[in-house]
């Protein structure tokens, strides 16, 4: 029986700067003010953080939407959205040795892909009725690899090249505009 990978502590500041550079970018891109940025309430786990139902086959990282509220405020009008990213670290080491990619730029493109969903959710741009992103719409896929892409592509780190080349059929033949 295959026994899953976790991200070890180098790794895990790899992805911790990843989250950094990521929420810069995305929050650059899409010209948000640091109150618009705040109030999407979202956190990022990696796969030893993660609760069963959170973990996932095949993807690199997936957007759960839950309701929360704060212990103090019993009542459901101070209610709100907190988006979960969860990283499947398994994933993410296997096709990173699979594809001889680099493990930064890769979790960069995760992260950055992962935060332009919520920022679409959290805008009505897509809308969340699936409590899974693998029922998330290919065009909405599609349209979130073209917008990652824009993202990232000013961006230079050794091995990013690598990534979009990993990435390219999901950009291939789109007519999106950013």
């Amino acid at each position: 029986m295959h026994k899953p990978k976790y991200f070890n502590r180098e790794e895990l500041l790899k992805v911790d700067e990843a989250v950094k550079i990521s929420e810069e970018l995305v929050n650059n891109f899409f010209k948000m003010s640091s109150g618009q940025w705040l109030r999407n309430r979202y956190d990022i786990k990696t796969a030893k953080d993660l609760d069963g139902h959170e973990y996932v086959q095949g993807p690199f990282a997936q957007v759960i939407k839950y309701e929360a509220r704060k212990k103090e405020a019993p009542l459901g009008s101070s209610s709100y959205t907190l988006y979960k990213v969860c990283l499947q670290d398994d994933s993410i080491l296997s096709t990173i040795q699979k594809e001889n990619l680099l493990l930064e730029p890769f979790l960069l493109y995760i992260l950055s892909h992962e935060l332009v969903h919520i920022i679409r959710f959290s805008k009505y741009k897509q809308r969340y009725e699936n409590k899974n992103e693998a029922d998330v719409t290919l065009d909405e896929e599609r349209q979130v690899h073209f917008l990652t892409h824009e993202i990232l592509k000013p961006f230079t780190i050794h091995g990013l090249m690598k990534v979009f080349d990993f990435y390219k059929d999901w950009r291939a033949g789109n007519n999106f505009e950013s």
